[in-house]
């Protein structure tokens, strides 16, 4: 019956009257089907009984026997038309439904980047307001730098014209002196009395100004470091802002802390890891490992279980007590088997310690770094769409480098490498700090 059914078309379920599926279909003699009601009411009009589709005429009106092949038939055509417009609907809805969800979804988006955008705002807003902050206090400083400079030049300058005038002062005197005396023995010399002439000579001889002005000199004055000076304060007083400004920064980057733990199935075969994967040592041992893909196994490194393909990342190590280490960050695809270069050009952005003082950037070629004091811990922040790498010291609230403008394409994985022990001498291990992000 279901095989029939399928080769019935939709049009073979219709009355040709009502237009519609059947109804209590009837067979007439001339073999068409209808509609009992439809039929009916057609003969009950039209007299003599006519066939609707094939004009024939009836007499005498034909009994109208229900067709129950057809009659179920069209039960079945009509239970699967519902059935079909049932799940036609269901369909609808579900799809109606999707599509709500997908502009809900956008909708949210849209909402979330106004949120961005508003935050970015006010991220902006502040760091304008606090650098015109810094740099007005800075040009404060120069300008007030400047001014004491010119007046310690100046009053230096007024010291020297002081002094000169008052030598200038005394000189004039002596010469008004001078020439007084010289009037007098002009006029002394003119006196025809010999003994008034030796009497007054002498007297006058006696009164000459007796000072000797051979080892007087007016030296101009010295400004040799005046300005060095002014600038050694500047100097001073743009390290406190500096300070200031990385205090604050520091904080900022802080809020992005991860828990950062150690991967084992990384780990360098001479590497000892805490149970709770937070501390790395090396080892006299090579413990029998897993020769997997993702471990090292020459050098000694491992990285995170945690890694980082959009936004930002921040996790503090102790470095406290070693005389060499490396920290940063690795693309997951670093090379990690047998003797390995680890810069920027490898995927690798990184710092390192060696030889107890000698701080590197590791770079090609290295940079080396000068820093003030040695770090005791070493804060690591990315930015994944800024393509940025820094190191801070945390407790001197210090930025020790960056690497900027870096193009980032895969997964980055925190990276770490206690060195080997040396004898002993690097024996201490590097330890991930929780974040005092109150601090």
């Amino acid at each position: 019956m279901s095989a029939a059914s399928c080769l019935l078309t939709e049009d073979q379920f219709l009355c040709s009257i009502c237009l519609d599926v059947f109804t209590d279909p009837v067979t007439i003699p001339c073999g068409h089907n209808f509609c009992k009601a439809c039929i009916t009411e057609n003969w009950v009009r039209n007299v003599p009984c006519r066939c609707p589709n094939c004009i024939k005429v009836f007499y005498t009106r034909p009994e109208l026997p229900i067709n129950t092949f057809i009659s179920e038939m069209a039960a079945r055509f009509k239970a699967s038309a519902q059935k079909e417009a049932s799940s036609s609907s269901s369909e609808q809805e579900a799809a109606k439904l999707k599509v709500q969800q997908m502009i809900q979804k956008r909708r949210l988006k849209i909402q979330e980047m106004r949120c961005s955008v508003e935050l970015s705002n006010e991220g902006s807003d502040r760091e304008i307001a606090d650098g015109v902050r810094v740099f007005t206090a800075l040009k404060e400083s120069v300008e007030r730098s400047q001014a004491e400079l010119i007046n310690t030049v100046r009053e230096k300058q007024r010291e020297t014209e002081k002094q000169a005038e008052g030598f200038i002062k005394e000189l004039e005197q002596e010469i008004s002196e001078l020439e007084k005396r010289s009037t007098e023995v002009e006029q002394l010399s003119q006196s025809e009395d010999h003994l008034q002439f030796l009497q007054n000579f002498q007297s006058i001889n006696t009164a000459l100004p007796t000072k000797d002005w051979t080892g007087i000199n007016l030296s101009p004055p010295s400004y040799e470091g005046t300005v060095v000076r002014a600038l050694n304060q500047l100097e001073e007083k743009l390290s406190e802002q500096m300070k200031k400004l990385i205090e604050a920064e520091l904080k900022r980057v802080q809020q992005f802390a991860v828990d950062v733990t150690l991967d084992p199935d990384t780990e360098h075969p001479e590497l000892i890891l805490s149970d709770d994967g937070k501390q790395v040592k090396h080892g006299d041992i090579r413990k029998n490992l897993p020769d997997n893909p993702e471990r090292f196994d020459t050098c000694a490194n491992v990285l995170s279980n945690q890694s980082l393909s959009s936004g930002r990342l921040y996790y503090e190590v102790q470095v406290e007590g070693k005389t060499k280490w490396d920290l940063g960050v690795a693309g997951e695809s670093i090379n990690r088997k047998g003797q390995i270069t680890l810069n920027p050009l490898d995927g690798c952005w990184r710092i390192c310690l060696r030889n107890d003082n000698e701080y590197l950037a590791c770079s090609d070629p290295p940079i080396r770094l000068s820093l003030k004091s040695p770090p005791q811990k070493v804060g690591v922040f990315v930015d994944y769409e800024e393509g940025l790498v820094s190191f801070y010291d945390v407790d001197a609230a210090a930025l020790i480098y960056s690497f900027t403008g870096c193009s980032f394409t895969e997964k980055l994985y925190p990276f770490f490498s206690p060195c080997n022990n040396d004898g002993g001498k690097n024996s201490a291990p590097l330890i991930i700090s929780p974040v005092n992000r109150n601090q």
